[in-house]
């Protein structure tokens, strides 16, 4: 995966898990395999968390925030954006990633 789109404020959709196909923004880095994620919940239901960079796939849209951004700044960022029903909307996902 191309390290240069896992990068902070960019929206993503998670691929495994109870939240595959939900999207979420990366608010920080941990490692070289994991970030933090937010959806943040009271959008679509995904909850600020440490997830795998191979679970995620990253989309072409990103919002400005700040490393560790609350989910309100994230929230706001989002509405700044017109992003919030994009969020909100789920993508069907196989196995092999987003179809």
């Amino acid at each position: 995966m191309d390290m240069a789109v896992i990068e902070i404020g960019r929206i993503c959709v998670k691929l495994r898990g109870r939240e595959a196909g939900k999207k979420c923004v990366i608010v920080d880095i941990i490692d070289n395999n994991f970030v933090l994620i937010t959806g943040p919940k009271n959008v679509n239901g995904v909850k600020r968390r440490r997830v795998n960079i191979l679970h995620l796939e990253p989309t072409d849209k990103k919002i400005d925030i700040q490393k560790g951004a609350s989910d309100e700044e994230v929230m706001k960022k989002l509405q700044e954006a017109n992003l919030v029903e994009y969020m909100k909307e789920p993508i069907k996902v196989n196995i092999s990633g987003v179809t």
